[in-house]
């Protein structure tokens, strides 16, 4: 399919072919019949891509600053490859789209095959052939709604949720500063509402396209606006302002104050500067709003990805709601979009689009791309444009899942070792997986995992999807004859551990968790000095594991999992390396969930018991601060105790003297864990970890949450398997 994208490093834009996206729960494929530019956010977002380094660093010191972190933790290279990894990313554009419906996910209610819907959101309703869009960023067209004018419906529910929070009434003066694409609507929706409308801009050309549209009265310099509003409100001024602009200007603010009447109400929409005059703010007592994009409901996943919908009666207007309002003025000819079209473009142009916004030469509003569709099958198996011819007798490695992790850590590792033929990519996203074929230079890319699967070349998967996915793709691997390398954890509940390990049991090939603490070169040291211990070891595991944002995937208990069964996992795993055991029995207290920290504390303290009398405590905290370091292990066994800090430096204390190692950058093992697996597969060594510790681990962690439910100490029992 044909997509419209951006390379963020050197700011290039392309239409590309690549693979349709994945149908997913919870959604629809769509195929897009038209899309809009909306050209004052992409413009900006463009012209960002196309800054210098500096430019994006000025854009982004957030970003900076995690760099800035992850190279005092781990040093010059790793930083480097992710910082990489992130720069070399093309990226999608567009986020306003209509179109039908071609296929609906499991769990989607209330659509069927055929529907004509409009569709929304950053990452969805991009400017593609086809698209995936969660059911509550789609909403279907009334019947007397055209697909064309549908696709203006994100930009509509965005005016429409400035409207509704100036709480704006019948017969009042509204005055509009900023008559942009969202003024435009802003301004019809007025008009429809019953307001007096006052419209302003430093463009002439934009007033008279308010004046069209309705306005009472237009303005395109301050003296005017001011003129305007004194005449149109008998001095009184006006009773909601709405800054529909975008500038990084402070005028707009200082505007509106001058243009309200005493008490009045000021809702900022657009991204506008916002240092407020004090004096004129407080002399008439006025109230600033700001607008939240398209309304209730943007930036939760809980509503947008995964469906779940705020009740009516509590929220009434939520983004969904705004967009089918937005439908309902464009059938009921209340609002014309029409008039705001001044370019079409079939896709395939999408490029003389935006070398039009950005240079700046032309007038333009409306934008639409267009999607004539042939009746070619779609492809779902693009093939990359650097061919390499296959190495013999080598190993091939395929991907399923392509995030910052494995775009940051696995996928540098696995391109730089020698003797591999790197197969496909498979991501949800088209886009994704062939920027990262691209990137690391294998050889197609795809969004249909049985491309991988029934790749007799791939000889390796390495799956590093999200975690709910993991023991099912595992699973599905081995039955297919793959050895299976899988990102942490092997599954997220009973029944997929269930199923990976029996598909394991059932197969001659490897499995392999990314554990890749215990091959860390410092945790290889300390382990020789107990090897030749006769007692049990006791070890000391603390985590200070900072925090994720309370929306942030991994907490999801379905997709996720927690991050007990995310992250614990590889702190239980390291005890078995250290111990040579399995753990039997767990105990754990967690902090009881609350919200009066402001996050979500997945703190835990678990103690557990192995099979050769050792015992570990774990203690993960999600409340610490990142000034101390992450990971700290104390050792203590047969009168030696071994200290490791944060993979970077290690201690042995055997009485007599005290042997330092490391000091230099972090090395947490995946270089070595990642060659262990591949020896494995070429059938040179056995599997890096046994599959009974593998399962164990899991186990554990299912143990941990059950015993701080429960308070009582839980059994590690493998028969469960």
């Amino acid at each position: 399919m044909k997509q419209v994208v951006q390379n963020f490093r050197t700011g290039e834009l392309a239409v590309e072919e690549l693979p349709p996206p994945a149908l997913k729960v919870g959604g629809l494929l769509v195929e897009t019949a038209y899309s809009l530019i909306s050209a004052g956010t992409e413009r900006s977002i463009v012209e960002t891509a196309q800054s210098s380094l500096v430019g994006k660093a000025r854009s982004r010191p957030d970003l900076v600053r995690q760099v800035l972190d992850t190279f005092k933790r781990e040093g010059l290279r790793a930083t480097y490859e992710k910082v990489q990894a992130r720069l070399n990313q093309i990226k999608a554009l567009g986020y306003s789209a209509s179109g039908t419906v071609i296929a609906v996910g499991e769990g989607v209610s209330g659509f069927q095959v055929g529907d004509r819907v409009a569709c929304a959101g950053a990452g969805y309703a991009s400017h593609a052939e086809f698209l995936f869009v969660p059911q509550n960023l789609c909403c279907k067209l009334p019947a007397d709604a055209h697909l064309e004018a549908a696709c203006y419906t994100t930009v509509g529910a965005i005016a429409l949720q400035g409207i509704r929070q100036a709480d704006v009434r019948l017969g009042e003066t509204v005055a509009v500063i900023g008559l942009g694409l969202v003024g435009q609507l802003t301004v019809q929706m007025l008009k429809a509402s019953g307001c007096r409308v006052l419209g302003f801009d430093i463009d002439a050309a934009a007033c008279e396209l308010a004046k069209q549209a309705g306005a009472d009265g237009i303005a395109n310099n301050p003296e005017a606006a001011r003129q305007y509003c004194a005449a149109m409100t008998e001095g009184r001024g006006a009773d909601s302002i709405l800054i529909t602009a975008s500038t990084t200007s402070d005028e707009p603010v200082e505007l509106a104050s001058e243009l309200a009447r005493d008490r009045a109400r000021i809702t900022a929409v657009g991204m506008i500067g916002m240092n407020i005059p004090r004096n004129a703010y407080y002399l008439k007592e006025l109230e600033i709003r700001l607008s939240r994009s398209y309304g209730p409901g943007r930036y939760d996943p809980v509503y947008e990805e995964q469906g779940v919908d705020y009740p009516l009666g509590y929220v009434r207007w939520t983004e969904k709601r705004n967009m089918e309002a937005f439908l309902q003025l464009i059938a009921a000819g209340k609002v014309n979009t029409d008039l705001l079209t001044t370019h079409r473009f079939q896709v395939k142009q999408a490029t003389e689009a935006y070398r039009m916004i950005t240079g700046k030469a032309e007038r333009y509003c409306g934008i639409v791309l267009a999607y004539p569709h042939d009746e070619q099958a779609v492809v779902n198996f693009v093939k990359t444009t650097h061919q390499k011819p296959p190495a013999k007798n080598a190993l091939g490695v395929s991907f399923i899942g392509a995030g910052n992790f494995a775009r940051g850590v696995l996928l540098p590792l696995v391109k730089r070792t020698a003797q591999l033929n790197l197969e496909g990519i498979a991501t949800a996203t088209g886009i994704s997986a062939k920027n990262t074929a691209e990137m690391f230079g294998f050889r197609y890319s795809t969004t249909d995992t049985e491309q991988i699967f029934g790749n007799e070349k791939s000889d390796c998967v390495f799956i590093a999807t999200r975690h709910d996915n993991h023991a099912a793709l595992s699973a599905e691997a081995l039955r297919r004859g793959k050895n299976v390398f899988v990102e942490k954890p092997l599954a997220t509940t009973l029944e997929g551990l269930r199923e990976v390990i029996g598909a394991a049991r059932e197969s001659n090939h490897t499995l392999m968790v990314g554990y890749n603490r215990r091959f860390a070169p410092l945790a290889v040291e300390l382990k020789k000095a107990f090897a030749n211990r006769v007692g049990a070891l006791t070890i000391l595991y603390r985590v200070n594991a900072g925090q994720l944002a309370a929306e942030h995937w991994s907490h999801d208990q379905r997709e996720g999992g927690g991050r007990i069964i995310g992250e614990v996992c590889h702190f239980i795993d390291f005890a078995q390396f250290l111990t040579d055991a399995l753990p039997v029995q767990v105990s754990a207290v967690a902090v009881p969930v609350s919200r009066k920290a402001g996050f979500v504390d997945d703190s835990v303290s678990a103690s557990m018991s192995f099979a050769d009398g050792s015992i570990a405590t774990i203690v993960y905290t999600a409340s610490g601060n990142n000034a101390v370091a992450k990971e700290r292990v104390e050792i203590f066994g047969d009168r030696v105790v071994a200290v490791l800090d944060d993979f970077k430096s290690a201690e042995i204390h055997n009485g007599k003297k005290t042997v330092k190692l490391g000091g230099g950058a972090q090395q947490k093992g995946h270089a070595e864990e990642i060659a262990a697996f591949l020896a494995a597969a070429s059938g040179k060594q056995d599997a890096p970890i046994a599959l009974a510790s593998l399962a164990a681990t899991s186990l554990a962690c299912l143990a941990i949450i059950e015993s701080a439910k429960t308070g009582t100490a839980c059994a590690i029992d493998l028969n469960l398997l």
